[in-house]
């Protein structure tokens, strides 16, 4: 049994920073490229089952969401009682996290299967689709809690600085939910064709499997979970800091969503060929932003180590080397994108209608990549600092305050291409703010050296 020190506090940040990222980097690209090849499996079963299973993507989305607030909550306490080499208290931290989750997580599941056909009534899905996604959703539900929970166990693993572990869950879960797809949707031997129930059954049995390897290393080689059983004013506590930082930060994943939503309103008033093209860009971004997800997810542990530790010249560091990346990379990206933008469009239609729209937005929007990737980073920076609350401000400036608004004011002045120029203009500034906002936060709080873990 391995028990962690705040390794995060000594060394070199940059490497610090790297070695974290590269295998949270493999890990998140793994499960992405799963989740292509589920809806291309399904596309292969018809477009009812593919249709079903993207009704049930907004759902998914909040999920994520609620592990994301979690686990952010959970990796902010659990570094800083590592940084102030306070074991007894990390371990207690993540054990209580396991618990508030699979609870929350269970009456998201209850609830979920009571409503389904309301729900999926009230989002239009035809009536002749609604059993179809009850069977699907079932499955989906039940998975929930095997899909937070083993979530926020690995957010427990990168708050020691171990992202190995954490990426070889996540490759061998996406590895084994690939493995199952083909043979639980179309069936073979004995095994009968489930279809789309086939495709909820293989991540339900994939979830699984990385819960059980997420409670086995985090109890057997990293001693962070404890069999004893809690003090109710210790859960309390436990789970009031964990909500502190969870709850602001799952609502701050689910505004960009929202104003998705908004925007793609707006679009639809170009024609079903502008939203195509749109949705296609949107692919592409989310691919090639992969590694500003990844380091995102790092950040936040070692900003919290270093802040018990009381380091601030550290944490600066950090900010400034994840900035500069950020721009390099984001400005990078961008020439990639515009010298491909005349292959990449015609790769989801042949119609210049879609193709024109993704040219367009490629041309435009990777420009501010660079400042979005810095977005990422200092909202889980604030998490990781135990202030969640600028990022929140950040983030709902960027969307409410900044896209939407210029959003409509350059579809007045210059049509589609006027929103693609506001969601850079948005990113810019944001990135800016954000940035300077954290690192003068990081400063204030170390100078205190009183941020408390419990």
């Amino acid at each position: 049994m391995e028990r962690r020190a705040a390794k995060l506090t000594q060394g070199p940040v940059g490497r610090h920073l790297t070695d974290m990222t590269v295998p949270m980097l493999l890990g998140i690209t793994m499960l992405m490229a799963q989740s292509f090849i589920d809806a291309y499996f399904l596309g292969m079963v018809g477009d009812r089952a593919l249709a079903a299973y993207s009704f049930g993507f907004p759902i998914l989305m909040i999920v994520t969401s609620v592990a994301i607030g979690l686990g952010a909550g959970t990796s902010s306490v659990v570094a800083r009682a590592i940084g102030a080499d306070d074991h007894r208290r990390a371990r207690r931290l993540s054990t209580d996290s396991l618990i508030l989750s699979f609870l929350i997580t269970a009456l998201v599941s209850v609830v979920g299967v009571l409503t389904i056909d309301p729900l999926f009534r009230l989002l239009g899905a035809p009536e002749n689709m609604i059993p179809m996604i009850r069977s699907f959703m079932t499955i989906l539900y039940s998975g929930v809690p095997f899909v937070v929970v083993g979530m926020v166990g690995m957010s427990s693993m990168r708050a020691t600085g171990d992202t190995v572990l954490p990426s070889k869950l996540m490759i061998a879960g996406a590895v084994l939910n690939v493995i199952l797809d083909p043979i639980l949707i179309f069936g073979i031997g004995p095994i009968p064709a489930m279809g789309l129930d086939g495709a909820a059954t293989a991540g339900l049995i994939a979830r699984g499997a990385i819960f059980v390897g997420t409670v086995y290393l985090l109890r057997c080689k990293l001693d962070m979970i404890s069999y004893n059983k809690p003090r109710l004013p210790e859960l309390r506590s436990s789970w009031a800091d964990i909500l502190h930082v969870g709850i602001p930060a799952a609502g701050t994943n689910m505004i960009v969503p929202v104003g998705l939503a908004v925007v793609t309103a707006m679009i639809a008033r170009y024609g079903p060929e502008a939203v195509a093209g749109f949705g296609a860009a949107s692919r592409i971004e989310s691919l090639v932003l992969v590694i500003y997800y990844a380091m995102s997810s790092t950040i936040g542990p070692f900003v919290g180590q270093n802040l018990s530790a009381g380091k601030d010249d550290r944490i600066q560091l950090s900010l400034r080397l994840c900035a500069v990346f950020c721009m390099l990379s984001g400005l990078a990206i961008a020439v990639v994108l515009a010298l491909l933008s005349g292959v990449l469009p015609g790769l989801f239609s042949d119609n210049p209608d879609v193709t024109n729209v993704t040219r367009m937005f490629l041309w435009i929007a990777p420009i501010s990549y660079g400042a979005y990737g810095v977005v990422m980073v200092v909202n889980a920076a604030f998490n990781g600092l135990g202030k969640p609350m600028p990022g929140v401000v950040i983030s709902v400036t960027r969307i409410a305050a900044l896209y939407i608004p210029l959003a409509f004011v350059g579809q007045e002045l210059f049509g589609i291409a006027g929103i693609f120029a506001a969601y850079a203009v948005a990113n810019l500034v944001s990135g800016a703010f954000g940035y300077a906002w954290a690192k003068r936060t990081a400063h204030r709080l170390c100078d205190r050296r009183a941020v408390p873990v419990s």
